[in-house]
């Protein structure tokens, strides 16, 4: 299945997890990846240069760019790397996200402006950088979102982010559709990636919940890569809860795993 052959896609914080998934998805439509970390040495960088042998190994393209999104620069940095080497840009996923697990009443002031940064900021710098590329190929442009912009989670700050980012595919979709560029997001359920280890800990019971209703990265993937595609094309603006429907009901009766 190559629907996505001679495309160029690129996932931010795609060294792990739900980033990782979609890379793989991508690869295997036969995308060109460009996989994003944020910290040079360490598990994340060694992970990226695992998730591009993979790649590579599948036909594809791969390369990996470290990068900090808070950071204007180096956002322009990445671009420009993208631009050099891959030489075209046809979508851009919007994944990386840094929180810490605590009440928004208790955070730091460096814990706020880290949350704004890297989750608001960030993610407004890369859709600036990419625009330019992305306007050539009339591309798109997929931001992944959680519950957490809806539901209230006593020490999930990253929620408050999710929802204004939301707010911004919605706006973008209105002001650069004159450009043809796409922008929707993904609303992922309660996924058991590394930061589920985390979260565990300040939501009471969450173990209690059946396995029938816990997202797996690859779902998320599935939606990511449909609204890569031309089916999409009557969508924009708009935010795909993907939850097993967990979000449906406050109450409910035990499902069956």
């Amino acid at each position: 299945m190559d629907i996505l052959k001679d495309k160029v896609v690129l996932i931010t914080g795609s060294s792990r997890g739900i980033g990782k998934a979609i890379a793989r998805k991508c690869a295997l439509a036969g995308a060109d990846i460009v996989v994003n970390y944020r910290k040079s040495g360490g598990s994340s960088q060694t992970q990226a240069e695992e998730l591009c042998k993979e790649i590579e190994e599948m036909g594809c393209r791969a390369m990996m760019v470290q990068a900090d999104i808070a950071l204007r620069d180096s956002v322009k940095a990445l671009f420009g790397e993208v631009s050099e080497k891959m030489g075209r840009l046809d979508y851009l996923i919007l994944n990386a996200a840094k929180a810490p697990f605590k009440p928004i009443e208790k955070l730091f002031e460096r814990e706020l402006r880290q949350l704004v940064d890297t989750n608001y900021l960030g993610n407004i710098f890369c859709i600036q950088s990419a625009l330019p590329m992305l306007e050539k190929t009339e591309g798109k442009i997929i931001f992944i979102s959680s519950l957490g912009s809806r539901f209230y989670n006593p020490s999930y700050p990253l929620g408050s982010m999710k929802a204004a980012m939301e707010s911004i595919v919605r706006d973008c979709a209105e002001s650069l559709r004159e450009k043809k560029v796409s922008v929707n997001a993904v609303c992922g359920g309660i996924v058991k990636t590394d930061s589920f280890k985390v979260l565990r800990q300040f939501w009471d019971n969450i173990d209690m919940l059946p396995d029938g209703l816990f997202v797996e990265p690859e779902e998320i993937a599935d939606v990511v890569l449909f609204l890569c595609t031309q089916a999409s094309r009557g969508i924009t603006g708009q935010t795909i809860v993907v939850d097993k429907g967990l979000s449906n009901a406050i109450c409910r009766e035990k499902v069956k795993s």
